[in-house]
């Protein structure tokens, strides 16, 4: 089978032979770890280990928040460089670090992120414009999933201005189009948004989206795997994070996360083909 030469080919054959959307979000909260798990950055290294081994099958991609690993100082950067170590190589690997800086500066960030480290692909805030986001797409097979309508409830005092019939979070989706020349971009929008969904959709046609804010947040699973997919066309994904890795209690967390990560993928799957007929 011929590889493909961009990040979004990679992503479209992914999701097809795994059939699944699924992004398993990895945000190993230090409280909220098992009992029987130390609470250190060793711990969460073993926490994130065992919920990659039960939810892998089920998954098409695993997002990394550096938030939760950052935390914890630099032990917690050692433990962030072991995880991704341990993601398989048949899903894709999303580095969720939110980066955006100068350009000489996002060199470095992409560099430290998609070259020092085994990530496919990066969250990148827009705001500082294109020659920012540059350095993230330099290479046509790294993909960067740039914020557009994030999932948090006060996303609208940023992401509506001016509240005009091109709102900030629109204008985002048409810069980052244009910027998409490597087809490597993608963007983040928020499942709790489901207008913004669609109208992001219409202005970007077959552009991935990184869909966050299903499950814990609210966001509505079925529209997010229609809408976001465009009815399983368009290779985007739906992140499912602590509905699936907190999904148990001590002693059944990884089967429990496996079942989740299950019925998740199965539904998004059924809500798809349930659109086409």
């Amino acid at each position: 089978m011929l590889m493909p030469t961009n990040f979004t080919g990679r992503l479209r054959q992914i999701v097809q032979q795994r059939n699944s959307h699924l992004c398993v979000g990895l945000d190993p909260e230090i409280e909220k770890l098992p009992a029987n798990f130390p609470r250190t950055p060793e711990g969460v290294v073993q926490f994130c280990k065992e919920i990659i081994n039960a939810t892998s099958e089920s998954a098409a991609a695993f997002k990394i928040n550096f938030a939760f690993f950052e935390a914890l100082g630099s032990d917690g950067w050692r433990a962030l460089e072991k995880v991704a170590a341990l993601l398989p190589d048949n899903v894709i690997r999303i580095a969720d670090a939110k980066r955006g800086d100068i350009g000489n500066s996002a060199k470095q960030y992409a560099r430290a992120i998609l070259q020092e480290l085994p990530f496919d692909c990066v969250t990148v805030n827009p705001y500082l414009g294109g020659d920012a986001a540059a350095p993230f797409l330099e290479n046509p097979e790294k993909g960067a999933f740039f914020l557009c309508m994030t999932s948090n409830p006060s996303a609208r005092e940023i992401q509506h201005f001016p509240d005009s019939s091109r709102p900030l979070f629109l204008h985002v989706a048409a810069r980052v189009a244009e910027w998409d020349v490597n087809k490597n971009c993608g963007l983040v929008v928020g499942a709790t948004h489901e207008e913004e969904l669609k109208k992001i959709r219409q202005a970007v046609d077959d552009m991935p989206f990184l869909i966050p804010g299903v499950g814990a947040q609210g966001g509505d699973l079925k529209i997010s795997a229609t809408i976001g997919t465009a009815n399983g066309t368009i290779p985007s994904l739906i992140n499912g994070s602590r509905a699936i890795i907190f999904a148990g209690d001590d002693k059944n967390f990884a089967n429990a996360a496996a079942n989740a990560a299950k019925k998740f993928q199965s539904d998004m799957e059924s809500a798809i083909q349930e659109s086409t007929k």
